[in-house]
């Protein structure tokens, strides 16, 4: 039921002579601050959106681009969505589950499809970012605005929603995180449809629709996660969130009750969880998402749990310092930083605002912690923090509003009554905390708007051209050490070294993380027709990979650089002639066949022999060297250090036969061999002149058995690059 106006400003004699029109526009105002909010928050929208995307046309005399080349590797699975091939980078090379966003590639893919193609898919991704960053705002106004039957208490906050846009906006690098193309606008967009659900469910009007709502709160909840799988923590803390308030009103009746109301609404986002690592699984061999293995530090084998734990503290320790001393205010003002969260820190002050205040606190708090896990954190604007930084903003807006509302319902309302005429000097207050703020911030949204277009202006001149140059060349298949937009804009396939792309169920992204050797030992592995012909990339994060396999053709520079990798994009002409398809020891005799082999740093055939290296040690190294006919052949091994043990299950021979491993020592080397825990010999090397070794050691003939062979350096670290059992 509307309710009646309520007058309470202005001297009695402007009241009387002028009520009738104070009480039309106050009805006015009632029917439609929702309209007016709406528009203002479109408003707010279009002005900063148009402050970004102006300056990159500037910087790139008109072209539109990306400030990050990661951008494109959503551009590739949209592309590939668009045109039949669902969840590939690269078409043909299978499923991927290198794009840890399942939802924002489909929205983009419409866009493909409608017709924004070629670099004007960037024009789609601006127009999804500024409609999903008006759905934000939009939704966030209802965590002050409740319907307008709500009691009259609850709607004293309604006004500060009109606060949220130029709070939430006036962060550069929040700003430029939204509209660089990235997942991250969209990604709010759904988190606020999740709030209004939740809002909606906890403020039903009887037991009737509960239900109902709940499970829609769960469906918006399972595309979050479907978004980004870290929102799992906003799921469970607006499920709580929901049930809380339902039991407080009593449409919960009882523990049964709370549990199903939790089902509701968190079990549609923990099946898509688990469907998706199950399809992963079943599809590529890995329950994890590529980018969860190469960029979650929990994924490194060779970190051991005190590592990790200091690892953790160091993310953690930079990315909190690097939000309030450089995001939040002018370095030359750092300690203005401060001030957002401690404004934010105030609506758990009030009993009316404290539910809400926590609610947003766990979540960015819950949400930090999770993306703290990953070592890219410190790259991209530090991009991955950047909902934490959305929440707190919310929180300052709601903490201003607080501090300037004429009644506050807080701690310091006692003061209030002792102090009579205090409300102007906390208006004042809130006043002059928002302008010391806008003013630390104004040059930071300087810095990033500038940012935001050089850093476009370096991906059009270096990557994109660089991709315009595979396309003008016909190439088969470009290897890239970075997925973007190296494939995106020539239009040719792909493969990914770092394994974000993907290629069937190889496991590049795994091998990524073991060192490049294990990724050469998966080329090894393709079929011929399927190896790259050309090299894109940077020379300096690969060693003497362009040396060893490569042929210069060009290079492609960048001035200006901000973002890229490197001064210079390289493309080469590849050379894969010292891979080894055939398998076989050099030293095999003519009356000899190969009962087994496993081949050392290769994850496929390690996993199908239950490899076990020495953790936290076997990292992964690879040499090119003559065999005895002077041929160049390629192999790739672990080191392992004296005292430790690498292992794996091998068929022994039916009749007599050899256990040959091959080797290439820079210092004389002492292996011991175990089979089944028995000692049966050692390996023992000595340097050699540039050439592969082969060692073998007797076996007895154990006609279909399988054991487990354990190589064990002594007095110094072997490499073992290859093991074969052979029989006569």
């Amino acid at each position: 039921m509307m309710r009646r106006p309520q007058i309470c400003c202005g001297a009695p004699w402007i009241v009387g002579r002028h009520r009738e029109r104070i009480d039309r526009l106050s009805s006015w105002w009632q029917r439609s601050d929702t309209a007016v909010y709406a528009v203002f928050c479109l408003a707010c929208t279009l002005f900063a959106a148009a402050r970004f995307y102006g300056y990159m046309l500037v910087q790139t005399g008109g072209v539109w681009s990306a400030p990050l080349d990661d951008v494109f590797i959503h551009f590739d699975y949209a592309r590939s969505f668009a045109r039949g091939y669902p969840f590939e980078w690269s078409e043909g090379n299978g499923f991927s589950s290198g794009n840890t966003s399942l939802s924002y590639p489909i929205v983009l893919a419409f866009g493909y499809w409608i017709g924004f193609q070629k670099l004007d898919l960037v024009i789609w991704a601006a127009i999804v970012a500024c409609a999903s960053v008006f759905g934000f705002l939009l939704a966030a106004g209802s965590l002050v605005a409740p319907p307008h039957d709500a009691p009259e208490a609850d709607q004293s906050l309604r006004w500060s929603r009109f606060l949220f846009p130029p709070a939430v906006l006036s962060m550069g690098a929040l700003d430029w995180t939204l509209f660089s193309g990235m997942e991250n606008a969209f990604h709010l967009g759904v988190w606020g449809l999740c709030l209004w659900l939740t809002l909606r469910a906890a403020r039903a009007p009887s037991a009737r629709v509960v239900s109902r709502r709940l499970w829609a709160t769960g469906i918006a909840g399972a595309l979050l996660v479907a978004t980004r799988p870290e929102s799992a923590v906003c799921v469970a803390a607006f499920g709580f969130y929901a049930a809380w308030a339902l039991r407080r009103r009593d449409l919960l009746a009882d523990r049964r009750a709370i549990l199903g109301s939790l089902l509701k609404s968190g079990l549609p986002a923990v099946s898509i969880l688990l469907l998706q690592a199950g399809v992963n699984r079943l599809l590529t061999g890995e329950a994890s998402a590529n980018g969860a293995i190469a960029k979650l530090f929990l994924n490194n084998p060779f970190m051991t749990t005190a590592d990790r734990w200091e690892r953790y503290k160091s993310l953690v320790g930079y990315v909190v310092p690097r939000l309030l001393g450089h995001h939040f205010a002018e370095r030359a003002y750092e300690p203005l930083g401060y001030l957002v969260p401690a404004i934010g820190l105030v609506p758990l002050l009030t009993k009316r605002s404290r539910p809400i205040a926590l609610l947003l606190w766990g979540q960015a708090l819950a949400w930090l912690a999770v993306v703290s896990l990953n070592n890219q954190i410190r790259w991209h604007n530090e991009r991955y923090a950047m909902p934490t930084v959305a929440l707190v903003l919310l929180l300052a807006a709601v903490g201003l509003s607080l501090l300037a509302v004429r009644e506050p319902d807080a701690p310091w309302q006692r003061l209030v009554r002792l102090l009579r005429g205090s409300y102007p000097l906390r208006a004042g207050l809130a006043l002059a905390l928002a302008s010391v703020y806008w003013f630390g911030q104004a040059p930071r949204v300087k810095d990033q708007t500038w940012f935001f277009g050089r850093a476009c202006r370096n991906i059009l001149d270096q990557h994109v051209t660089a991709g315009l140059i595979l396309k003008k060349m016909g190439v088969q298949r470009v290897l890239v050490g970075d997925a973007g937009a190296l494939t995106y804009v020539s239009d040719r396939p792909g493969l990914d070294l770092i394994g974000l792309g993907g290629y069937h169920d190889y496991p590049f992204a795994r091998a990524g993380v073991h060192g490049l050797g294990a990724s050469l030992e998966l080329i090894e592995r393709m079929p011929l027709p399927e190896r790259p012909d050309t090299m894109a990339i940077y020379p300096s994060w690969w060693g003497d990979l362009p040396i060893i396999f490569g042929r210069y053709v060009t290079a492609v520079p960048v001035r200006g650089n901000v973002i890229c990798g490197g001064a210079e994009k390289v493309i080469y002409r590849t050379n894969w002639s010292a891979l080894d398809r055939r398998g076989f020891p050099r030293s095999l005799q003519g009356d000899e066949r190969i009962v087994d082999e496993l081949d050392i740093a290769d994850l496929m055939s390690e996993r199908n022999h239950d490899y076990r290296m020495p953790k936290p040690s076997g990292f992964a190294t690879y040499r090119v060297l003559a065999t005895d006919d002077g041929r160049d052949l390629f192999d790739a091994g672990r080191i392992v250090p004296p005292g430790m043990v690498e292992s794996a299950v091998l068929t022994l021979p039916t009749r007599p036969g050899r256990l040959v491993v091959r080797m290439a020592p820079s210092h004389p080397s002492t292996t011991e061999v175990r089979i089944d825990g028995k000692a049966i010999g050692a390996f023992e090397a000595t340097p050699g002149e540039g050439r592969w070794q082969e060692l073998s050691l007797p076996l007895e003939a154990r006609p279909g058995a399988r054991a487990t062979v354990e190589l064990a350096p002594r007095g110094g670290e072997g490499i073992h690059y290859h093991l074969w059992v052979v029989e006569r």
